[in-house]
C-alpha cells in the first residue's frame, strides 16, 4: 500500500522536518546508534510501543502493510486529543509506506451533522495531512446488516424486548453476573422474522433490540450480550429516512475496520475492555480481523476534553462557540493563532503512553511559543499607554521632526530584514515600563533613571506630570542625541530598554488577552454540589484598547506577530479595514513579573 500524506500548500508534510530543524510527530526513528561505532554519538529517538509492535506484525508477516484510520463521530469539533489520534494514525502510515483513512463512524444520528464533519476534514487538512480514503459508517450499513442477518442465523444474535432499563438491569455489575434475558432462547427464524420487522419500521423506539449472544456471566461486561441494534425514527445526515435501526458503535466500529483491511486499530486506553468484543465479531464472522493496539488519550491541566461538557460550554454561552479561543478545539486554537506545526510539535513532544497521565498546558504553550519565535515577524505595541514627551526632541515648522528608525523583523532571521518605524518626540509606552520609585532590580524607566528606546535613543527621566488624583499620566524625558541604535558611539550603558510607538503614527486597535477558560488544574474534580463550570476562570479574557506602530495596518487576518516584549498576537477575523482585532496567543516570559511574584 502507498500512502500519500500530502499537506495543505503552506503547510509541513506530516513525517517531513518542520521549520528549525524539528521533527514532524510520527517519525519511525530506529533505536540503535548511528553506526559510528563511537558510545558518545548522537543516537536516534527509541520507538514507542506502538511502532514497535506495528514493525514486529510486519516483520512476522502477520501483516504485509500498513493500513490505518482516524475514525472520529460526527457529533463534535475535535480537539486537542483528538490532534495527538490524528498526528498518531497518520504519523504510521507516513512513516511506514502505508495509507491512513479518514472514516467517520456516524451511527447516531440523532448527535450528528453534516456541520460536524466539513469541521473535521478542515482541521485534518489544517495540521498537514491528507487521507487515502474517505469512509462513513454509514456507506456500510448494507454489509452490517446482511452481518447481523447471518449472526442471527447461526444462533448468535437474538431480538430482545427489554426496555433499556431492564437491560441495564438484567446485565449485573462489575462484582455479579448478569441473569439472560428472557427472549434469549428465541429461534433464529422467530429472530429473524422480528429482526426484518424492526428494519420496516413496524416497531416504536426503544421497543426492542438486536442482541449478540455471548455470555451474560462474562467478567468482562463488554461480552454480557451487547446491543447491536436499535429502533430510532431519526433521520441521518447521509442516508436520510432509509433507515429505522441503526448500529451500535461497538457493531459499527469494528466491522467498518474489517471491511476497510485496517491492519492496525490504534484506539484509546477506554477501548481496552471493548477489544474482546471485537475480537468475537470478527472471529464469529470469520472476516478479516485488525490488530487493535490502544494507547493513552490526552489529558491536560485547566482543560476539559469531554465532547459533552465542550458542546455544554458553547451551548450556555459561557463561551462564544466552538470557536472560541478559550476551547481546546482545533478550530479554537486556530483563532487563537496556534499554528499546525506548534501542534504537531506537541504531539512529538508528549509521546506516545500505555498509561494515562496529565500533560501541563505550559507544555502546549511551549511548543507554540517556540515556533512562532522562529517565524513570527516582531512589531511594536503599546497594550496599557502612559505618554512619554521628549522634552528636548527637535521641531521644524512648530512640529516634531519624524525620524524613522530602522527595526529589525526577526532577530533570529536575518532573512526577515527590517521595517521603518516613525520616531518622534511624543510617545506612547507601557505603563508598567515606568515607576516613579524602583527597586533595585527594576531595570526599566524610573525618575532619575535612564532607559533605551527599542531601535531608538537612550532617554533620561527628568519628571513626571499627574492628575488631581496623584496617577502619572505623561513621563518627561530627555535624549541623548549621540546614542542611536546602531549608530551609536556615546560609550553609554544602560541595562533596560523598553518598545514604544509614536503618539502622531500609532493605529488604534482592539486587543483581546486570553487567558485559561479554567482557573484550576483538574475542571472534572469538583467537591459534592459542583460542577466543572464552578471553576471557570473570570479572568479569562480581557479586552484592551491599544496602540501599534502604522506597520500593523497592513497585517491580515490570520497573520501571526510578536508585540515585542509583550507576547504572540494574531488578526481575528472579527477585524476590519477601520477596525482591527487582535488576539493574544501566548505571552513571553517576563523576569522582572517572576521576580515581582516572589517578593
Amino acid at each position: 500500500m502507498n500512502a500519500s500524506s500530502k499537506p495543505d500548500p503552506g503547510s509541513n508534510p506530516a513525517g517531513k522536518a518542520n521549520p528549525g530543524g524539528k521533527q514532524a510527530p510520527g517519525n519511525a526513528k530506529t533505536n540503535a546508534n548511528n553506526g559510528s561505532g563511537d558510545d558518545n554519538a548522537p543516537k536516534a529517538p527509541s520507538k514507542h510501543f506502538i511502532l514497535q509492535a506495528v514493525e514486529a506484525d510486519l516483520k512476522s508477516g502477520r501483516f504485509d502493510g500498513v493500513q490505518t484510520r482516524f475514525p472520529p463521530e460526527p457529533n463534535g469539533y475535535l480537539h486537542i486529543g483528538h490532534a495527538k489520534s490524528i498526528c498518531l494514525n497518520f504519523g504510521l502510515a507516513a512513516d511506514l509506506g502505508g495509507a491512513c483513512n479518514l472514516r467517520f463512524d456516524d451511527t447516531n444520528p440523532a448527535k450528528e451533522d453534516t456541520e460536524y464533519v466539513d469541521s473535521i476534514q478542515d482541521d485534518v487538512r489544517w495540521l498537514g495531512f491528507q487521507w487515502d480514503n474517505l469512509h462513513f459508517a454509514s456507506d456500510y450499513f448494507d454489509q452490517l446488516y446482511t452481518w447481523a442477518e447471518k449472526l442471527i442465523e447461526d444462533g448468535k444474535a437474538y431480538v430482545c424486548d427489554l426496555n433499556a432499563e431492564e437491560t441495564r438491569e438484567y446485565r449485573g455489575t462489575l462484582t455479579e453476573p448478569g441473569r439472560n434475558s428472557p427472549y434469549r432462547d428465541r429461534t433464529p427464524a422467530e429472530n429473524l422474522e422480528l429482526f426484518r420487522k424492526m428494519k420496516a419500521g413496524d416497531f416504536a423506539d426503544g421497543e426492542k433490540t438486536l442482541r449478540a449472544k455471548i455470555d451474560m456471566s462474562a467478567p468482562n461486561i463488554n461480552l454480557r450480550d451487547p446491543v447491536m441494534y436499535r429502533i430510532a425514527h431519526v433521520e441521518h445526515h447521509r442516508t436520510g429516512d432509509t433507515w429505522c435501526i441503526y448500529p451500535m458503535y461497538d457493531w459499527a466500529h469494528g466491522q467498518s475496520d474489517s471491511i476497510e483491511k485496517i491492519t492496525f486499530s490504534i484506539c484509546t486506553l477506554e477501548f481496552e475492555h471493548h477489544r474482546p468484543l471485537y475480537d468475537w465479531y470478527c472471529d464469529s464472522l470469520q472476516i478479516h480481523h485488525p490488530r487493535q493496539i490502544e494507547f493513552a488519550r490526552l489529558n491536560m491541566t485547566y482543560t476539559v476534553m469531554s465532547k459533552r461538557k465542550l458542546l455544554q460550554l458553547v451551548k450556555e454561552n459561557h463561551v462564544t462557540g466552538w470557536d472560541d479561543p478559550r476551547m481546546p478545539t482545533l478550530v479554537g486554537l486556530r483563532r487563537r493563532g496556534y499554528t499546525p506545526e506548534s501542534i504537531r510539535a506537541f504531539c512529538a513532544d508528549i509521546g506516545v503512553a500505555k498509561f494515562n497521565s496529565t500533560i501541563d498546558v505550559v507544555r502546549l504553550e511551549n511548543a507554540v511559543r517556540d515556533h512562532l519565535n522562529e517565524v513570527a515577524p516582531r512589531r511594536m505595541a503599546v497594550l496599557n499607554p502612559v505618554k512619554l514627551t521628549i522634552t528636548n526632541w527637535p521641531e521644524e515648522n512648530g512640529k516634531p521632526v519624524v525620524e524613522m528608525m530602522d527595526a529589525t523583523n526577526n532577530p533570529g532571521d536575518a532573512e526577515a530584514g527590517s521595517r521603518q518605524v516613525p520616531f518622534t518626540g511624543n510617545l506612547w509606552i507601557e505603563q508598567d515600563d515606568f515607576k516613579e520609585e524602583a527597586p533595585r532590580k527594576f531595570f526599566r524607566l524610573k525618575k532619575g533613571g535612564a532607559v533605551r528606546l527599542r531601535s531608538g535613543y537612550i532617554v533620561d527621566c527628568e519628571d513626571v506630570v499627574k492628575d488631581d488624583d496623584g496617577n502619572v499620566i505623561e513621563i518627561l524625558c530627555t535624549y541623548d542625541t549621540a546614542t542611536k541604535s546602531g549608530q551609536d558611539e556615546s560609550g553609554r550603558k544602560v541595562k533596560g530598554t523598553i518598545h514604544w510607538v509614536s503618539r502622531d503614527h500609532a493605529a488604534e486597535v482592539t486587543v483581546r488577552n486570553y487567558d485559561r477558560l479554567f482557573c484550576v488544574e483538574n475542571p472534572d474534580s469538583s467537591a459534592e454540589g459542583k460542577t466543572f463550570l464552578d471553576h471557570l476562570n473570570p479572568d479569562s479574557l480581557s479586552t484592551t484598547t491599544a496602540y501599534v506602530e502604522p506597520e500593523l495596518a497592513k497585517a491580515q487576518v490570520g497573520d501571526r506577530v510578536q508585540f515585542e516584549r509583550l507576547g504572540y498576537y494574531v488578526v481575528d477575523p472579527d477585524s476590519t479595514d477601520s477596525a482591527m482585532v487582535f488576539n493574544r496567543i501566548v505571552g513571553l516570559r517576563d523576569s522582572w513579573a517572576k521576580i515581582a511574584a516572589k517578593k
